[in-house]
């Protein structure tokens, strides 16, 4: 049977958030001939200790490393919104502009991160939360329906996604195996170089926690989601 997922959107809030979450998962999705996009909602201009670093230049940098990682993974299509690291709203301009790239790109599945605070603390960053809630918010039913931010129309015309894949650790509904790309998965989180003072420290806690999530299923290491499906 023809797989009907052809075309696959990631959001996330930060740059590094996608290969944290989601890296082996997209580089799998890529390598059976998926055509996989990435959109970011914030510049990432907070995340550095160095006190001589500005937020213009963190920013330009974190573009620059965003794009490297996602060509590692083969992902070739990276939007950046552009708003504030660590300010994200819930509000309509957030909504119409999520919205949009949902139009844009057209998937039939989107990623997204994970709206609930959960035990891992790092992933359940507010902004992490905040941009999950509203990448659900507009996949249904804010781009889907033609009267919801008539100023994209007729540009962006309404798409009906098919499902979508929230990032999930505790009691997920999928587990991907992503033993064959761990290491792809660790090359792209390499790239996000300005974020790490000590690499290898992060690499062992990432196969770590791919490992135990895998464990339960016989894999190496894997990723996990919860699956919604969208009705007809």
């Amino acid at each position: 049977m023809t797989d009907p997922i052809r075309r696959v959107l990631v959001i996330t809030a930060h740059p590094d958030d996608c290969e944290f979450g989601a890296g082996g998962t997209v580089a799998k999705f890529v390598k059976e001939g998926k055509d996989v996009a990435l959109v970011v909602v914030t510049n990432g201009d907070k995340g550095s200790s160095d006190r001589g670093m500005t937020s213009a230049r963190l920013a330009a940098i974190r573009a620059e490393e965003q794009r490297n990682a996602s060509r590692t993974l083969g992902v070739e299509q990276v939007s950046f919104l552009g708003y504030p690291d660590g300010e994200v709203e819930d509000t309509r301009p957030l909504r119409r502009d999520v919205a949009r790239e949902i139009r844009r790109y057209r998937p039939d599945r989107v990623v997204c991160q994970n709206p609930q605070r959960t035990y891992n603390l790092g992933a359940s960053h507010r902004d992490h939360r905040t941009v999950g809630g509203v990448a659900l918010d507009c996949v249904y039913p804010l781009s889907r329906d033609h009267l919801a931010f008539p100023e994209l129309m007729p540009e962006f015309e309404p798409h009906k996604v098919r499902e979508v894949y929230v990032m999930q650790w505790q009691e997920p509904h999928v587990v991907v195996d992503i033993s064959d790309v761990m290491d792809l998965k660790i090359k792209a989180l390499a790239c996000h170089a300005s974020q790490f003072k000590d690499f290898a420290a992060v690499e062992r806690r990432v196969r770590e926690r791919g490992a135990e999530l895998g464990q339960a299923h016989g894999y190496a290491y894997a990723e996990a989601f919860d699956r919604i499906a969208i009705a007809s």
